[in-house]
C-alpha cells in the first residue's frame, strides 16, 4: 500500500474499531464495506481506491444491490 494509501486508510480503520463493534453484522454485500475500502486501498492505491470505495458505500442503502462484490483487479498495462 503507497504511503497516501495509509493516510487515507485511517478513517476506516477508526471506524473498523470505533464504531463497527456497534453497528451490528447486518451488511448487505460480502466482504463487508470498510474490508472493500481497505482491499481497494491496497490494490488500486489511495486515489481510485477511494472512488471505488465510496461507490461501493453509495450502493449500500435500502433499495440497493447485495450479495458478494469483490474489488477488481487492477488492469495490467501492456
Amino acid at each position: 500500500m503507497s504511503p497516501l494509501a495509509h493516510i487515507v486508510a485511517l478513517p476506516v480503520r477508526f471506524y473498523r474499531l470505533v464504531f463497527s463493534p456497534w453497528v451490528g453484522h447486518g451488511c448487505r454485500f460480502q466482504p463487508t464495506c470498510s474490508a472493500y475500502a481497505m482491499e481497494a486501498l491496497e490494490k488500486h492505491g489511495a486515489f481510485k481506491g477511494s472512488l471505488l470505495a465510496a461507490r461501493r458505500i453509495l450502493r449500500c442503502h435500502p433499495w440497493g444491490g447485495s450479495g458478494i462484490d469483490n474489488v477488481p483487479e487492477p488492469r495490467k498495462r501492456d
